[in-house]
């Protein structure tokens, strides 16, 4: 494949390019912007430690052979509606430690092949309905380290074969009934450091799902309740869970900052080397 002077190292350019094995590396090259031209036939591209606060919606226009993408340890706020689209061999995607507050409605749609995904070290505060419902070969999912206040119904119900959910360090008050009940392929799931509302009757079904799978949930004695953290969700009972809930978007959410700051936190998932 013809490379672009101003791409590979040995044209000139920034980016380490292996054309033996169609991989484009521009990892903390201070880029502000996309590269342009990156051969058609790439098949890994590493975007990792740059300056990238947005993508064109193009940005990945014609790399249907990418198989891995990393854009993590950037500064992108948003991600704009359908740039994965053409990704449909897509198996790691890395988009950890940016800024993203939000993500558009079917973003994630066309990546069927999807195997990893790396969400964590964000500001997301919310999920928008289905957003992982066609993401079928999903194995690893890692939400942790963001502002999720609350689930969509049902959001994991298509994620058959995951076997690794991270969810620990957010803002998670209760988990929507049902939510964990399709993922017959779970191995670990992180839930620590939640201010979990143990006064509501939603968390019954957090305790009794904890309760029936402790050995697939790592330190399950250690998701606790309010930010107190004072007591295990597998202790309550129906008299300390009678009341019924209120919605996270109202005065009683736990405030951003009660919570241990994500810099003290340390999981496995800083431990899953680039390879």
């Amino acid at each position: 494949s013809q490379a672009n002077e101003a791409l590979c190292k040995k044209d000139g350019g920034v980016c380490s390019c292996n054309n033996n094995k169609n991989s484009v590396d521009c990892s903390s090259k201070r880029l502000t912007a996309m590269p342009i031209n990156i051969p058609v036939d790439t098949d890994r591209l590493v975007l990792q430690g740059n300056k990238l606060s947005s993508l064109p919606r193009m940005a990945f226009h014609g790399l249907q052979s990418l198989t891995y993408l990393s854009l993590s340890y950037n500064d992108l706020k948003t991600l704009p509606a359908g740039v994965f689209d053409e990704l449909k061999n897509l198996e790691t995607l890395w988009i950890q430690q940016n800024q993203l507050q939000s993500l558009p409605n079917g973003v994630f749609d066309e990546l069927t092949q999807l195997k990893e995904l790396y969400l964590w070290g964000n500001k997301l505060q919310s999920l928008p309905d289905g957003v992982f419902d066609k993401l079928t070969s999903l194995t690893l999912l890692a939400l942790n380290q963001n502002q999720l206040q609350s689930l969509p119904p049902r959001v994991f119900d298509s994620l058959t074969k995951l076997t690794y959910l991270s969810l620990q360090t957010n803002q998670l008050r209760s988990v929507p009934e049902g939510a964990f009940d399709s993922l017959s392929s779970l191995n670990i799931l992180y839930l620590t450091n939640n201010p979990w509302d143990c006064s509501c009757k939603d968390i019954l079904y957090l305790r009794d799902w904890i309760d029936d799978n402790k050995d697939k949930v790592t330190g399950a004695q250690d998701a606790a309740c309010g930010d107190q953290q004072s007591k295990a969700v597998l202790e309550i009972t129906e008299k300390d869970a009678a009341s019924d809930c209120v919605s996270p978007n109202t005065t009683t959410a736990i405030p951003i900052g009660t919570m241990t700051p994500a810099s003290v936190i340390y999981d496995d998932i800083h431990e899953i080397k680039v390879p």
